[in-house]
Order: structure tokens, then C-alpha cells, then sequence
């Protein structure tokens, strides 16, 4: 028997560096496109599917629910619930009711005023402002909504029940809370002062 030595593997890669580098790049953005969909200038996020079942003499009998957040990104947000026998009717219920349910919030410069704290239910949620480039850092159905409502720099942080609708109320009502440097003066009975340059 005669052996054979393999020949040092010398042959140029098929694609060019520059076309796998792009291919990378592509990735978070094909894995974010599954979550939300953007129909017109409003993005849909799915927070949550349950399946419930029921059963019955023949079995058991699914269904679906859906927990939906839908938002502009320039301030106005919504949630919707639906139910249905199947996911996609489930869905197309819950972005309905959140397209019904939109309401504006303040936001300043990609980030919120103040410091806030919402609850609803048992669900606390503390967010405060942060410094341009930090992201997003909130976990599950908070982030979904801030992603929404266009905040681009906040620190999030759960306090209570980590069930998912009552983290969605909880993050509406923080931000419903929220009120411009302006709106706190002219309350307070005073002005704004020009900036000296």
C-alpha cells in the first residue's frame, strides 16, 4: 500500500473577503427584521405568544394569544392583546387594537427628560436619561416599547413581576409621566433663560 501525503491546501477562497464581511453585517439586521415589521412609518413588535389549551373529549384544542407594541419612533406608541384559534390571526388582532390605542410621549434628543419610575399592577419599571451611544439597556417587553416610541439611550430596570402586559403598562405609564424642562417653568411660573454664548 502506498501512501499518500496531501498536497498543502494552496487554492484562493471562493467569495472575497469584502463580500463575507458584508454578508456579517447583514445578519443582526435579517435576525431584527423577524421580530418587527414596519408597515408605512409604524414598527410592530411582537412581545409575547401564548398557547393555551383546552381540553376536550377528542383532545386538546390550542389557542393563541398575542401581545403586540406598535410605534412611530418619533414619540407615539401603542399595545394591543389578541386572541385567535391561530398565531398570524392572534397577531393581526393585537396590531389592530395597538394601532386604536396610540398615544404620544415626551422624548429629547433620543433619550427621555428625567428620571422616572411606572408601575401597573405588580410590574415596577425604573428608567433614567443616558449619555448618547449607551443603547437601549432594558430587558424583553420594556425594550420592544422604548424601541417604538423612538428612544434611542435609556437605562431600564425592572423592579416587580416580570409578566410581560404589566411590564408594557408599566413602561406607559413611566413614560406617561414624563415632562419637557419647559412644562415644569411655565408650572412653575417662570422662563427659560437664553443661553449666553
Amino acid at each position: 500500500m502506498a501512501t499518500e501525503i496531501a498536497a498543502p491546501v494552496t487554492e484562493e477562497l471562493e467569495a472575497p473577503i469584502e463580500e463575507i464581511i458584508a454578508q456579517v453585517i447583514a445578519a443582526p439586521q435579517q435576525r431584527e427584521s423577524r421580530d418587527s415589521r414596519s408597515s408605512g412609518d409604524t414598527i410592530e413588535k411582537v412581545v409575547h405568544i401564548n398557547r393555551c389549551a383546552k381540553v376536550v373529549k377528542g383532545g386538546r384544542r390550542f389557542s393563541f394569544s398575542a401581545l403586540v407594541v406598535v410605534g412611530d419612533q418619533q414619540g407615539k406608541v401603542g399595545w394591543g392583546f389578541g386572541k385567535a384559534n391561530e398565531v398570524a390571526d392572534a397577531i393581526k388582532k393585537a396590531t389592530e387594537s395597538s394601532k386604536k390605542n396610540m398615544a404620544t410621549y415626551n422624548i429629547t434628543n433620543g433619550t427621555i427628560p428625567h428620571e422616572t419610575i411606572g408601575d401597573h399592577g405588580g410590574g415596577y419599571l425604573m428608567l433614567k436619561p443616558a449619555s448618547p451611544g449607551t443603547g437601549i439597556i432594558a430587558g424583553g417587553a420594556a425594550r420592544a416599547v422604548l424601541e417604538c416610541v423612538g428612544v434611542k439611550d435609556v437605562i431600564g430596570k425592572s423592579l416587580g413581576s416580570s409578566n410581560h402586559a404589566n411590564i408594557v403598562k408599566a413602561t406607559l405609564h413611566a413614560l406617561s409621566t414624563l415632562r419637557l424642562p419647559d412644562e415644569i417653568l411655565r408650572a412653575r411660573g417662570r422662563e427659560r433663560k437664553p443661553k449666553a454664548l
